[in-house]
């Protein structure tokens, strides 16, 4: 597979088309990585070119310098942990970019992977997209940099209190490890100044105590910040905290048209393998935004507890009251139902197609 440097620009640079006045219409499908992108471009119908790398400066200026030639430029790439930079920029310059899913991009199972062949396969997905076959590509919604400043928030809360869980078990584990009791919390001035154990141990645990004691702090601060963006009256057991996650994951909830929708979204779909007369349903896909999931399931075994006359609670009491007699995989089955419908009545909720009386919820 031959790529093209920055040096090889110059022989080519000449992309107009040579027809149609000049204009037509150029897929660029981009394999993103942190210090460059491999480029595969294909004219109207024709054949995708070599495959094109480029230092991130210089492939926005090259973009730039096809759209300014005429004609319609579109350009696809992968999500990934570089964020929706790329496309912000392209868009900026009257490119049509598209986000999609990560997905394997070797169809025909050759166990053969390069940027190169993947650039190509996505451009040519791009093809045919633009051509309108909409089923070619799973776009990803860009969220707008507000969006991504609000939910950056209870993320990093969320990244702080995991370390703060991993800190307290590793000082749990150092007790246990020689013979001692672990104890809940040990970091806690209180508690720590009780602590139980030999001077060696304390002076290794002080290390992490005034890290868990910083982190705390931190974590209250953002907890409360988090908590006073939430709406003033919401329904009983929907937490300030929850709601908020909920809403700044979602984004915009006018963004889905149906129920089906934002079920498919949550993840909290069942899996389905079906053939002729044979229907099979596995677990749930986990299609979807993972942090929505979780606050969703959270959410519905509180739900439980403080709204019983939430239809989906009513439906599932027999499994999920205290002192059922069903199996922990009966009431796993049945939490995710409620939570699968509890995400499908928020959005009525917030697109105000129902009342929360009309679902049973009490303030």
């Amino acid at each position: 597979m031959h790529y093209v440097t920055n040096t090889e620009l110059s022989s080519h640079e000449g992309t107009r088309c040579q027809f149609n006045g000049g204009r037509c219409a150029i897929k660029l499908g981009i394999d993103v990585h942190q210090d460059f992108y491999v480029v595969v471009m294909q004219q109207d119908g024709g054949n995708p070119k070599p495959p094109q790398r480029f230092v991130r400066e210089a492939f926005v200026h090259w973009a730039a310098k096809l759209k300014s030639e005429g004609g319609e430029v579109y350009a696809v790439y992968e999500a990934c942990g570089f964020g929706f930079c790329l496309q912000r920029q392209l868009s900026a310059l009257g490119i049509q970019c598209y986000v999609v899913c990560p997905q394997k991009l070797d169809d025909r199972n050759k166990r053969v992977k390069t940027d190169g062949l993947d650039a190509k396969a996505l451009c040519l997905r791009l093809d045919r997209f633009v051509q309108g076959n909409r089923d070619a590509l799973a776009i990803v919604r860009v969220p707008t940099e507000e969006e991504e400043q609000k939910r950056a928030l209870h993320r990093q809360r969320e990244q702080l209190v995991k370390a703060r869980k991993q800190l307290e078990a590793q000082g749990r584990s150092l007790m246990v490890n020689h013979g001692l009791e672990p104890v809940q919390n040990w970091w806690k001035p209180r508690t720590f100044d009780a602590l139980d154990v030999p001077q060696w141990m304390r002076e290794l645990l002080c290390n992490s105590q005034s890290i868990l004691v910083a982190l705390q702090q931190k974590i209250a601060a953002l907890t409360v910040q988090l908590q006073s963006a939430a709406s003033s009256d919401p329904p009983r057991g929907l937490g300030k905290m929850t709601s908020v996650i909920i809403d700044r994951e979602i984004g915009d909830w006018k963004r889905f048209n149906n129920r089906r929708q934002i079920a498919s979204y949550t993840g909290l779909c069942p899996g389905e393998y079906s053939s002729g007369n044979t229907r099979l349903q596995s677990c749930v896909t986990k299609h979807g935004n993972p942090r929505l999931r979780t606050a969703l399931v959270e959410l519905a075994w509180r739900l439980v507890r403080f709204q019983p006359n939430y239809k989906p609670v009513r439906k599932w009491r027999q499994i999920l009251a205290k002192g059922a007699l069903a199996t922990g995989a009966a009431r796993k089955k049945a939490i995710v139902a409620v939570a699968r419908q509890l995400a499908v009545d928020l959005w009525r909720l917030k697109t105000g197609r129902l009342r929360a009386e009309d679902l049973g919820l009490i303030k």
